[in-house]
């Protein structure tokens, strides 16, 4: 892995974000270091990708965002929408969810992967076309001489999510986000696109933030975890630790919520989470899992407070106390 610099590739501080008023994500902070790889988890409904297209800025009209976003020392989001069009597609890039809705139906892949080339590298259409066949190349796409000329519809659901990749990585950004990018793959492509992300963020020394709910694709490519439930960060810390000894409850039941399967290959009885994501402004004062929570008490009709240090967690009563309280 490349060396890491001593400042975050991205730094978000208090990063909050409205929706017509009712706010969706909460003071959340986070930092990817250059060369780290960092997982973002939680449930559909969590803030997971509103929180991404906050720190890409890209939320949609009737969204806004306040707090601080810092790539590489600089702050983003005090930036004119022009301003940060010059770093979108540079210095960092985004791979959507559904690569058939991010591609544009009406351009060829060759046109698309170099439209990032020739506008934030000024290459010509000669030095952009040779530079698309070896980044379509590198990302394993196959016949690439006849892809060039294809259309997103002419193109399988891995093969776009590998154009995607290559757009991506273009420019060699500092920073690549991956929201949900094997969610419409079967596993066997799945696990082809993970490993070729994972192996060229590796290479080109980039800080990723992989946005999933796939808690064994985080174990396997993450060397942190940030856990998030409606719209706040729960849990935050190394991979290992976090999944190892969860101390959210909301934690503790996501990774028991994982299928488990026994040496003779049945699947066992797996637990779930008791209720549902409540919907935008539905969530409930105080801890916002606490309608959800066992181990809730009148004490979580307060707010609590994210902790400092290595493996953090924002609960009155984590995983491992004492728990004197409870009705």
């Amino acid at each position: 892995m490349a060396a890491r610099d001593a400042t975050p590739a991205l730094e978000v501080r208090q990063l909050s974000v409205d929706v017509h008023g009712i706010r969706a994500v909460h003071d959340v902070s986070l930092t990817v270091g250059a060369g780290e790889r960092v997982g973002i988890i939680g449930e559909s409904g969590c803030g997971k990708t509103v929180t991404a297209l906050a720190v890409m800025g890209l939320l949609p009209r009737g969204l806004t965002a306040s707090g601080s976003v810092r790539l590489d020392g600089q702050e983003l989001l005090t930036r004119s929408e022009r301003q940060r069009a010059r770093i979108r597609g540079d210095r960092m890039s985004m791979i959507f969810q559904e690569p058939m809705t991010a591609l544009d139906p009406l351009m060829t892949v060759g046109d698309q992967v170099a439209e990032p080339l020739r506008l934030h590298r000024g290459r010509s259409t000669r030095v952009a076309r040779r530079q698309v066949v070896e980044l379509l190349e590198r990302v394993r796409l196959g016949d690439v001489q006849d892809k060039l000329h294809a259309y997103p519809h002419q193109l399988s659901g891995g093969q776009r999510q590998r154009i995607l990749i290559a757009m991506a990585l273009a420019c060699d950004p500092d920073l690549v986000i991956a929201d949900e990018p094997t969610t419409a793959l079967d596993v066997t492509v799945q696990a082809q696109v993970l490993e070729l992300l994972d192996e060229l963020v590796r290479d080109q020394g980039a800080g990723l933030m992989l946005i999933t709910h796939d808690l064994a694709v985080v174990a396997s490519m993450s060397e942190r975890v940030v856990v998030m439930y409606g719209g706040h960060v729960v849990e935050t810390g190394p991979t290992g630790k976090v999944f190892g000894a969860p101390r959210h409850p909301y934690t503790r039941g996501l990774v028991d919520a994982v299928l488990d399967v026994d040496h003779q290959g049945e699947q066992q009885q797996v637990a779930g989470i008791p209720g549902v994501v409540p919907a935008l402004g539905r969530f409930p004062s105080g801890c916002v899992f606490r309608d959800r929570c066992p181990r809730a008490t009148q004490r979580c009709e307060q707010e609590p407070v994210l902790e400092s240090g290595d493996h953090a967690v924002a609960c009155w009563h984590p995983i491992g106390a004492a728990l004197e309280t409870v009705p």
